[in-house]
C-alpha cells in the first residue's frame, strides 16, 4: 500500500460536513459551502443561511440538509435550485433516488420522498432512522433503525417494508459498489452483500479491536476510519493495513475515486489522500477499454467487409469481391476467385 497525502487544507472554521460531488470536495464550515475542483481549487463558494449538516450529490444538484430544512444547489456555480423545504422536528439523513430524486429521514420517524427538483411526493413512515444505508434499486431501500436492525422498504405504490436480518448491529456502513460494512454487538466486523429478502454473502473480516465511526471503499477495498483517529485496510485475505497513526485524522471520510480519499477534523483540518499504484492501475483498465472498443470496432469492420465479399461473389462480381478479400488478407479466398476469372466463371456487371 502506498497511500499518502497529497493535499492538506485548513478551514477557517469547524467542518460540519463533506462530501464527494463528481470526483470534487464538497466542504461545508461554519455558515459556507465551497466546492474545490480537481486541482484542489476553489471552484465556488455561498453562503447557506443554515449551519449545514448534511450533503448528497446527484444528477448536477447538491442536495443539502441545513437546520430544518432541505435546499437544492446547481454544482457548476452554487446557486440556489430552490429556497428549501422542511418539516417539523426537521430532517437527519438524505439519500439521492436512482433514476432521479430523493429520499431525506426525518426526526418524525417518517422518510420524506422528493422528486429530482426538490417537490415533495409523500412520506413513509418507517420509524427513527439510526442510518439511511443506501439504494439496491429504484425500489428498495436499506436503512437501520434506532434498535441497530437492518430494513428494506419497498417504496412503489404500495410502499411497504420488511427486516433483512433480526440481528442487532452496533454499527453499519452506507452500501458501496453493492457491499456494507457491519459491526455486530460482540466487537466483529461483517463484510455483507445484501438483497431484499436477506443476505447474497456475509463474511466475518478478521480484524480485532476496532470501533469504527466511518467506511469508504476504494480501488483496493473498505477503509475504515475509527475513533483512534486513523485508517484501518479491511482484507479478509491479507488483514489490515494501517495509514495515518498518529495523525488524529478525525471522523469523517469520503473517496473521491478509486484512487482517492479525504479525510477530515471537526476543527477544519482537511487531508487528501493518493493512491499512485491504483491511478496507475485505473489508467491501464482504462487503456484496456480503448483497446478492447477499438479491436471491436475493428472486427465489426472486417465483419462488414467480409460480408460485402460474400455478396460480391455471389453476384458475380468478382473483381470486386477480390478486392474485398485482399483487403482482409484471405489469400486463398483471392486464388480461388482468381481461378474462376481465369476459367471465364464471371458475369462482371
Amino acid at each position: 500500500m502506498t497511500w499518502s497525502v497529497s493535499w492538506s487544507w485548513q478551514a477557517p472554521s469547524r467542518v460540519s460536513a463533506i462530501e464527494s460531488v463528481n470526483g470534487h470536495l464538497c466542504v461545508a464550515y461554519g455558515l459556507e459551502l465551497v466546492l474545490f475542483n480537481e486541482s484542489n481549487q476553489i471552484q465556488w463558494e455561498r453562503s447557506m443561511p443554515f449551519k449545514v449538516h448534511a450533503i448528497c450529490n446527484a444528477d448536477g444538484r447538491i442536495g443539502v440538509l441545513a437546520a430544518h430544512a432541505f435546499y437544492l444547489l446547481n454544482t457548476v456555480d452554487g446557486s440556489m435550485v430552490h429556497e428549501g423545504r422542511s418539516c417539523p422536528g426537521g430532517f437527519l439523513q438524505l439519500l439521492n433516488r436512482p433514476g432521479g430524486g430523493w429520499v431525506i429521514s426525518g426526526r418524525d420517524g417518517n422518510l420524506h420522498l422528493f422528486d429530482a427538483n426538490g417537490v415533495g411526493i409523500r412520506r413513509m413512515h418507517s420509524g427513527v432512522v439510526r442510518r439511511l444505508i443506501g439504494w439496491l434499486d429504484r425500489e428498495h431501500l436499506l436503512w437501520q433503525d434506532a434498535n441497530g436492525v437492518v430494513y428494506c422498504g419497498q417504496i412503489a405504490q404500495q410502499d411497504k417494508r420488511r427486516v433483512v436480518d433480526t440481528t442487532v448491529w452496533s454499527w453499519v456502513s452506507p452500501l458501496n459498489e453493492g457491499h456494507m460494512l457491519l459491526q455486530s454487538a460482540d466487537g466483529q466486523l461483517w463484510d455483507g452483500i445484501p438483497h431484499p429478502y436477506g443476505w447474497d454473502a456475509i463474511e466475518r473480516i478478521e480484524i480485532e479491536s476496532l470501533e469504527p465511526l466511518v467506511a469508504t471503499r476504494a480501488g483496493d477495498g473498505w477503509w475504515v476510519l475509527g475513533i483512534e483517529g486513523h485508517l484501518d485496510h479491511m482484507s479478509t485475505e491479507t488483514g489490515d493495513t494501517r495509514i495515518g497513526e498518529g495523525m488524529n485524522l478525525g471522523d469523517m471520510l469520503i473517496n473521491l475515486g478509486r484512487d482517492s480519499m479525504v479525510t477530515c477534523r471537526r476543527d477544519g483540518l482537511v487531508r487528501r489522500w493518493v493512491a499512485p499504484h491504483l491511478a496507475e492501475e485505473q489508467r491501464r483498465h482504462r487503456q484496456k477499454e480503448a483497446a478492447d472498443a477499438k479491436l471491436a470496432r475493428s472486427w465489426e469492420e472486417r465483419r462488414q467487409l467480409f460480408q460485402r465479399a460474400l455478396t460480391a461473389e455471389d453476384e458475380g462480381r468478382l473483381s470486386r469481391a477480390i478486392e474485398l478479400y485482399e483487403a482482409l488478407g484471405r489469400k486463398e479466398d483471392v486464388q480461388r476467385l482468381l481461378k474462376r476469372q481465369k476459367g471465364g466463371d464471371s458475369s462482371e456487371s
